[in-house]
């Protein structure tokens, strides 16, 4: 019995001592590429998905070039698309699902790791401000639904009705044409924006709001509003968005995987590609669907990857504001 005591306080030692020495390792390898990225890093930057992110860019400059916070640019500048009735995929202007209603989805991260998120939200103009409530004000990080729209009556936001004539519009004619059926998703339907920003202290955030495909089964919820899917950040590597069809980038926990390919030393657009070929080989459809990713790295590196061509990003730092063509797996 002494030999086998022992022996297990041995191993358990051995153990301890083992982790111990990996801890410093690895804090040493994470402070070692921070440090080596020290002289290159471009900051403040901000990148968004699509050509509606050059305004919202702006807006987000606007903040990150006073020395601002980078999640009060990624939220304040995804605004501007949500409330721009000439967007049909996000927010007011946004087309209906199936049954006419408008229903919104939208996440939100800061620099912390904390996270909010809205989903099946109705009535309320700025879905990615009341995610941001439900990160700071309450112990959760998901509210969908009547709950969602209660959150943002409590906080001061009020209900409106986002169905504009145009989209209604639109919403008549395919009913009327489709005789009830889902629409049939295709590589131009669009239906995200999602931004990512570090600011001058070498912080990052990110936002993703939208309102889903259109004609979308009421209830249907996707990518923009899971962290991990649409979304996410990693102070310590980077951060990373998705746009386009969200069934297919829940499946691989996109945003997540490019930030952890990122985090093995792959560059922006490296990790989006691995994504990307990620849905090609799970996924025997993807001709049928559009999807993108776009990242930025602790250094100020940013990156896109698509399955289809015609995907741009937009990306404002010093330099310029510029809208970027991004590499694709397929014409």
């Amino acid at each position: 019995m002494a030999t086998r005591r022992k022996f297990i306080q041995t191993t358990l030692l051995a153990s301890a001592a083992t982790f111990a020495g990996r801890t410093p390792i690895l804090s040493k390898m994470i402070k070692a590429r921070r440090s080596s990225g020290d002289s290159k890093v471009d900051k403040p930057i901000v990148i968004s998905t699509w050509n509606f992110g050059m305004t919202a860019n702006a807006k987000a400059w606007e903040i990150l070039s006073n020395n601002g916070r980078a999640l009060d640019a990624v939220e304040q500048g995804v605004r501007i698309p949500e409330a721009d009735p000439k967007i049909s995929s996000i927010g007011y202007g946004g087309l209906p699902d199936r049954d006419g209603y408008v229903t919104l989805d939208a996440c939100i991260m800061d620099e912390t790791g904390n996270a909010g998120s809205v989903a099946f939200l109705q009535h309320i103009l700025h879905p990615i401000s009341v995610a941001r409530v439900v990160m700071e004000n309450t112990p959760h990080v998901m509210i969908v639904g009547d709950g969602a729209l209660r959150v943002a009556l409590d906080n001061g936001f009020k209900k409106q009705n986002l169905l504009t004539k145009e989209a209604k519009k639109e919403w008549e004619m395919w009913l009327k044409d489709h005789n009830y059926k889902p629409y049939k998703y295709d590589v131009n339907n669009h239906d995200t924006i999602g931004m990512l920003a570090l600011d001058s202290k070498g912080n990052l955030s990110g936002a993703c709001t939208t309102s889903g495909v259109k004609f979308k089964y009421h209830g249907r919820v996707a990518d923009s509003a899971i962290i991990g899917a649409g979304l996410f950040v990693d102070n310590e590597v980077g951060a990373a968005t998705a746009t386009g069809l969200g069934e297919s980038v829940i499946k691989i926990a996109g945003s997540h995987l490019v930030v952890e390919m990122m985090r093995q030393g792959k560059s922006p657009e490296e990790a989006c590609e691995i994504a990307v070929h990620r849905i090609i080989e799970k996924q025997p459809n993807y001709k049928d669907f559009q999807v993108a990713f776009i990242a930025l790295n602790k250094n100020g590196e940013t990156g896109s990857y698509a399955i289809h061509k015609n995907f741009q990003y937009a990306r404002h730092s010093k330099e310029n504001a510029q809208l970027i063509d991004t590499k694709f797996y397929m014409d």
